[in-house]
């Protein structure tokens, strides 16, 4: 046989390309898909001209003119050409999966469909290679059917079930779903027989199949990941429902963890001689973040409702024998119930916080105003009694919400105690009252009770750590409120001796 014989011998040629097909497919690369895939349909069409060149149909019995040697020939090369076949369907069923962006939920459907692909493969094979009736093949593996059906009844309702679920989405990876038993988990992982969820005590709970599809099931993140979150407060009937839903409108301004949008709502849900009930509903980014709103909530109403005089009902209670309960009020003013709630006047006494309230002055702004600068130096501590503060910075081209401040919150012990300007500009969202408390009368009670310093100072460096991370320098907001050396500034503003005086 001459050279060129050799090479145009369809045998060699078959031989030769399945051989490189083969390598470079399996070895050379094998750790790049795309090429990969590229390769495979590149080889499949090489190989389907070269053998309808040659005038083997791959698909159509073989001549029986041929020879023994040929009719393998012949039977290796189609088998060859279906496998190929069936291996460029499966890259194009895993390639529309990918850029489906869900790779990861559609496993289910993407194994039913290679399963298909590679079960017509062999279908194929055995009826145009072997030569065999395909439809008395699978009568007979019908009734093998039947039978594997009926031992294997719950894993294959847990098989459809799961192919169900997939193909009608209630849920994919990453949602958290919660079902009509109470178990509630973040989906991790779908497969033939069950999906894996995992709860909030970081344990995996494994649920057929079959169950999630006749479970009722509520999909929290779904159609997005907000989630709606209602408390219900109660307040003693002593206070004008209006001025209430007033109070509670500040309340949910001040907040700083619930969305804006779509706008939270107060309804009042019942009245009587005792208490005034209120529902406030609002919605978070992420359920996550509910338990960390509705503490933050709490904590606001208590601090609103302290500052505007407003007590909260008490449960109902049978009053014994007749007697008469009566709403508890206070004589304090609001000045001292002012400095009652704030921890930093914790320390003092009666008659010190008394001297106090006397000299704090009052002042009013409505909504918009600006009640100090960015940069400003503040000669005064500012205390809100009622009402809401934002507290934005200019950073370049952008602009910052540094915190929001409700009944209780003060500003200005930066400029009044280290000499540092404002770090952001505070503007009145909503009708705001508040007292202020100038240096003078700051300077004596910090010379009687020398420990408050230290504890302005902590404030100071604990705010400057949790508002770090807003500002493009840092190293300058930590120089202002955290350097070493602040309690040794205030003491050496205010004149105060390092040493304690002894009782």
């Amino acid at each position: 046989m001459t050279f060129f014989e050799l090479i145009t011998d369809p045998i060699i040629q078959a031989g030769t390309l399945a051989a490189v097909g083969a390598f470079v497919s399996r070895v050379a690369l094998r750790n790049n898909p795309r090429l990969h895939l590229i390769f495979q349909v590149t080889f499949f069409i090489v190989l389907t001209t070269l053998l309808l060149y040659h005038g083997i149909v791959p698909y159509e019995a073989g001549p029986a003119t041929a020879s023994a040697v040929q009719q393998v020939f012949i039977g290796i090369a189609k088998v060859i050409w279906w496998i190929n076949a069936a291996w460029a369907l499966v890259g194009f069923a895993r390639v529309f999966l990918i850029f489906e962006r869900r790779p990861r939920e559609g496993r289910l459907i993407q194994d039913l469909v290679v399963g298909i692909i590679y079960l017509g493969a062999v279908l194929s094979v055995v009826a145009n290679v072997f030569s065999l009736p395909v439809g008395t093949l699978i009568a007979t593996s019908g009734v093998l059917a039947i039978i594997l059906g009926l031992a294997l009844q719950s894993t294959l309702s847990d098989v459809f079930s799961g192919i169900a679920l997939n193909l009608g989405r209630p849920y994919v990876i990453g949602d958290l779903i919660i079902l009509g038993d109470g178990t509630e988990g973040r989906v991790v992982e779908t497969n033939w027989r069950a999906t894996h969820l995992l709860n909030a005590k970081n344990d995996l709970v494994i649920v057929p199949n079959s169950d999630l599809a006749k479970a009722r099931l509520i999909n929290v993140s779904n159609p997005d990941r907000s989630h709606g979150v209602s408390l219900t407060v109660r307040f003693a009937a002593t206070t004008a429902p209006g001025a209430i839903v007033d109070i509670m409108r500040a309340v949910l301004l001040s907040s700083t963890t619930i969305l804006n949008v779509p706008e939270p709502s107060i309804q009042i849900k019942s009245l009587d001689g005792s208490a005034v009930e209120l529902e406030l509903s609002f919605r978070v980014a992420d359920i996550a973040l509910a338990g960390t709103a509705q503490n933050e909530i709490f904590d606001l109403v208590y601090r609103h409702s302290l500052a505007a005089g407003m007590p909260l009902a008490t449960p109902v209670v049978q009053p014994a024998s007749g007697a008469k309960t009566e709403p508890a009020t206070s004589n304090r003013s609001s000045q001292m119930r002012l400095l009652d709630a704030l921890p930093l006047f914790k320390t003092l006494t009666d008659d010190e916080k008394e001297v106090l309230a006397k000299s704090m002055s009052r002042r009013t702004f409505r909504k918009s105003d600006v009640i100090a600068e960015q940069g400003s130096e503040m000669k005064s501590l500012v205390i809100v009694r009622s009402g809401v503060l934002a507290v934005t910075r200019e950073e370049g081209h952008r602009q910052l919400q540094l915190a929001k401040l409700a009944p209780g919150d003060y500003f200005g012990e930066a400029s009044l105690l280290a000499g540092a300007g404002e770090p952001g500009t505070v503007r009145a969202l909503a009708s705001t009252v508040v007292y202020e408390i100038e240096k003078s009368t700051l300077a004596p009670l910090l010379h009687d009770r020398p420990s408050l310093v230290d504890e302005l100072s902590l404030i100071l460096c604990r705010r400057a750590q949790a508002e770090k991370h807003l500002f493009e320098n840092s190293t300058e907001i930590a120089g202002i409120h955290a350097m070493p050396g602040l309690v040794k500034k205030i003491r050496h503003l205010f004149e105060i001796s390092h040493v304690e005086r002894t009782e």
